[in-house]
């Protein structure tokens, strides 16, 4: 499992070729932008720099699109993951769900995910206002799950440091994944239990 994972946001990001050239090898890029005009040429884009820096590709809700390319691996959201029965993966494919309670964890488990990314842990720009887990919820969750759990939302240098002791294989991050941040992460995760 990578420790790291960079979620595409273009309008928060930009370019994420920009931001994936940040990321440390073995660390995994997440194409989201399902509203993306030309996403797979951000995808061809994406899977030529993932093959050159040793990242893995994850291609968010598009079995498709995966494949053609060659992707890591695939992201499906809560409602996908319901309906999954791992149908036309090819071996070795990393499959990973969306998140946002214990239910939507145990329906990710039977669903055949390796792991979900759990959120929002911290409150976040990406859904200003909304109920953070916060690191206490966070890590019980993580501890009754029946596979790995990655943290996403509002995750930061301060935040991170508050998670060590969750049990998160890894964070997922939109926003905060600059160079000093990414081995930051690795450090305070990586010392959980």
């Amino acid at each position: 499992m990578p420790p790291l994972i960079l979620i595409t946001d273009r309008h928060r990001q930009g370019d994420p070729a920009a931001a994936a050239l940040r990321l440390p090898r073995g660390a995994a890029v997440l194409l989201r932008d399902y509203d993306h005009p030309d996403r797979a040429a951000v995808a061809l884009r994406l899977a030529r720099l993932c093959r050159r820096r040793g990242l893995l590709l994850l291609i968010a809700g598009d079995r498709r699109l995966a494949a053609h390319f060659g992707a890591t691996g695939l992201h499906l959201s809560e409602s996908a993951i319901r309906r999954s029965r791992n149908t036309g993966l090819r071996a070795n494919t990393l499959l990973t769900a969306a998140a946002h309670g214990e239910t939507a964890l145990w329906r990710a488990a039977r669903g055949g995910a390796d792991a979900a990314l759990l959120s929002p842990v911290f409150p976040t720009a990406s859904h200003p206002g909304g109920r953070a887990l916060g690191p206490w919820r966070f890590a019980r969750l993580v501890r009754g799950a029946k596979l790995p759990v990655y943290a996403l939302g509002g995750i930061d240098r301060r935040t991170v440091r508050r998670l060590a002791a969750s049990g998160a294989c890894g964070i997922a991050s939109i926003g905060a994944l600059s160079p000093d941040f990414s081995e930051l992460g690795t450090t305070a995760i990586r010392r959980a239990p």
